[in-house]
This record gives structure tokens, sequence and C-alpha cells, in this order.
């Protein structure tokens, strides 16, 4: 990787590694120890620029680009600990793509003070690969299905796809309360934004980005420490954070959510064996990206999800459920 200058402007190509990914992302990669607020705030001043144009964060790159970098000061790291290698189970694996069923508590890429995630540990544990990008993301907590591209041309295709819905992504949410809708399309445009820590938020904005969910019940139940529904959310767009601030804006935040949750409520289900947040990527249909051959993936509850939902139904007195897990 081409050391950055701090006293003067950098110019990067991208290679076949950054090809199709976001420019924020590319940067971030670049850009070890800059904060994520000092890459968006160059980004938005236009001191970034691909082939001599100014560029948004959302840029997608192309093998070849030219990518101006202003003079930025990186943090010194006392020490760079090495990346370890670390297999994920993997659900489909062929020439052109690797679908894994990634744990809760894993990062899917270094940054924001994570010094690596998935892809690292995948790239570190496949030393031949000559290509492993990701094609979409999952946040830290959230678990399930997370698909990589081993070629570019797959990779490419897969964000098309993504882009352009044609990936049927459904997730399973633990929600405080009464969900009463057997069926209800929720849209609601969402915008980014960051704290005054730097820390990247979202909430619902009418000058946010078109934001479509659908959520459909799947049980509820009725406990001494409180109600709880059981929601399938299939996803129309992919926004960051869209699931959680959706259903938190409802009034129906997921339990275990450390950002839009309720944090009382959280506390007290520790003690319950719910520690992480209650979102998982359970299936995910799509066409192949190169052959177009249908494909049909899912991944179970973890076993720490499936126990929880064991003891709200023994703690249920009164259990109304609708369909089964």
């Amino acid at each position: 990787m081409k050391e950055l200058s701090k006293e003067s402007v950098t110019f990067l190509e991208v290679g076949e590694d950054g090809a199709g990914q976001r420019i924020d992302n590319y940067l971030m990669k670049h850009l070890k120890g800059v904060p994520k607020s000092h890459v968006y705030r160059i980004l938005r001043s236009g001191e970034v620029r691909v082939n001599k144009g100014r560029a948004t964060a959302d840029r997608r790159l192309e093998m070849g680009d030219r990518v101006r970098v202003p003079p930025v000061r990186v943090a010194e790291k006392a020490d760079d600990a090495p990346v370890p290698a670390r297999d994920f189970a993997v659900v489909y694996e062929d020439d052109a793509l690797i679908v894994i069923d990634k744990p809760a508590g894993v990062a899917v890429h270094g940054g924001s003070g994570v010094s690596y995630g998935v892809i690292e540990q995948i790239r570190r544990a496949r030393p031949a690969a000559r290509f492993l990008e990701l094609a979409h993301r999952l946040d830290r907590e959230t678990s399930g299905l997370l698909a990589i591209g081993k070629k570019r041309s797959a990779l490419t295709r897969l964000h098309d796809q993504f882009r352009d819905g044609a990936i049927d992504k459904r997730y399973l949410a633990l929600v405080k309360g009464r969900w009463r809708d057997q069926l209800r399309n929720v849209k609601l445009p969402l915008l980014k934004y960051l704290t005054a820590e730097g820390e990247r938020r979202v909430r619902v904005s009418p000058e946010g980005k078109e934001s479509h969910s659908i959520m459909r019940l799947q049980r509820r139940w009725n406990t001494p420490f409180g109600e709880f529904s059981l929601l399938e959310v299939e996803l129309r767009t992919g926004r960051t954070h869209q699931i959680r601030v959706h259903l938190a804006h409802l009034g129906f935040p997921i339990v275990g959510d450390e950002k839009y949750g309720d944090f009382g409520l959280n506390r007290d289900l520790q003690k319950h064996g719910l520690k992480r947040m209650f979102l998982h990527a359970a299936s995910m249909r799509l066409p192949h990206p190169l052959s177009g051959e249908p494909l049909a993936l899912s991944a179970p509850l973890p076993a720490e999800l499936a126990k929880f939902v064991e003891r709200i139904e023994k703690a249920d007195g009164n259990r109304d459920a609708v369909a089964a897990l």
C-alpha cells in the first residue's frame, strides 16, 4: 500500500482490489488512523478528487481511476498487531463467490477503532486467493449471511443486484412490544449524520434517502419481563442501519440494540441471557452473479438467540403464536 504524505498531495491508482468499492470505504482502507469524520470532511470539501473531478462519498471506483488525496496526518500506531487468520462457517462457495454465516461481534472490515474484520481475516486464512472483496455489509452485532466476491466480475454484478433489488434478503428481528400487523410496508426516508464524537448515526428525516422495509409478523410473546414480537424483515433498499432505525422510529426497538434500542430493557435482558442484538440475516435468494442460476441460501438462528427464544417461550403465560419459526 502506498504511503500517504503528511505534507503534500498523494495520488493513488485504483487496482483490482479497489474496483467497485465506494470511495469512502477505499479511503478508510488507505487512511488507517484517520478519524472517519475527517475522511468525510475532505470528501465534502472537494479536496479528494477522482480523475480530476469532485467525488461524493458513495462514488464507486473503477480500475485505473486516479484518486487525489490531500495531505493528512495519520495517528502513529505503537504496534501493528498482525491480522489473525480465521475460517468462518461457509454456507455456499464456488469460483465466483463465498457466502459465510458471520457471527455477531465481528466487524465486516477494519476501521472505526477496529483493526481488522471478517474480510481481512479471510484474506489471511486464504493467502493464495487473488481477489476477495465484500459484496455488502452487515453491522458488527448482526449475525448471518454475508457475501464475498472472489472475482471482480462477480463482485460488480453482486453490487448491481443489491442496488437493483434483485437479491431477496430477509432478517429475523426480535422487538420490544406487541406488533399487530401481519404484514406492513415501512417507507421512511433515512438520513445519515455524525455525532459530535464522530460516530455514525441514522435518523428518519424528510431530507433522507428513500428506504423500504417489509415487516412480517412471525410470533408474539407476553412474559413477566415484557412483551416481544418476532418479525421477518425483507429489505427492498439497503440503507445503513435501515431495519434498526425503522423499527425504533415506530416504537418497536430491536432488543439488545445498543445504538437505537431501549437501554434499560437491554440491561434487564442481559440477566435473562440476551447479551447481543437480536438481528440475524437469515436468508438470501439471488441469481448467481455469473451463471444466473437461482441460489436460495439460509443460516439458522445462532444458539444464543435460539436459547433466548426458548426462554421467553417458557416465560410466556399467555402465548400468542402466529407462526412457527
